[in-house]
């Protein structure tokens, strides 16, 4: 499995398999900001949405690839305000149903916390579903839970759920950004 950061010539050319694997976490449950069902047009809509931000430098995204279909993906948003250029949101960490449970959600998470640290990010925060199974890969990644909302956004099926926030502290390294 190949786990590559996104530049816009293949963020373009991969944007069919991130919109299956955005359809298929939400049609799976899982709370990522959509309603169920998601169809694949509106996936690829969202994800070529994003193409603009990922050109601008302001959302970092890696795709994880097998035999050319992908798998799983998570981003990272940067702030604009010179204030917080110390920090990242980790947002849209997926992995298709059909790869689950064999470390891909990990891979991903340290791909992600290791160009945080390269890019001189010391900050990470995120949000997660209350009660999902994503708490407990972040919780043993060494992330801090600071509380919950709740009735933060409704889940797949419309019910309104607690979200979690999270942070981790990141290792200053000799980059910056």
């Amino acid at each position: 499995m190949i786990v590559d950061r996104l530049d816009a010539d293949r963020f373009a050319r991969c944007g069919a398999g991130l919109a299956d694997l955005l359809a298929d976490t939400v049609n799976g449950g899982a709370s990522v900001g959509f309603l169920a069902p998601l169809d694949r047009a509106e996936a690829l809509a969202w994800w070529e949405e994003r193409a603009a931000e990922t050109a601008a430098g302001r959302l970092a995204v890696w795709a994880a690839y097998d035999g050319g279909r992908v798998l799983g993906t998570v981003s990272l948003a940067f702030p604009a305000k010179a204030n917080s250029r110390h920090r990242a949101e980790l947002v849209k960490l997926m992995v298709h149903r059909d790869a689950r449970g064999r470390g891909l959600g990990r891979r991903l998470l340290t791909t992600a916390e290791g160009a945080a640290a390269e890019a001189g990010v010391t900050l990470l925060h995120l949000d997660t579903e209350t009660g999902s199974p994503a708490e407990h890969l972040y919780r043993s990644a060494g992330w801090t839970a600071v509380g919950a909302i709740p009735d933060y956004a409704a889940s797949p099926d419309g019910r309104l759920r607690p979200t979690t926030i999270y942070y981790k502290h990141i290792p200053a390294t000799a980059l910056t950004r």
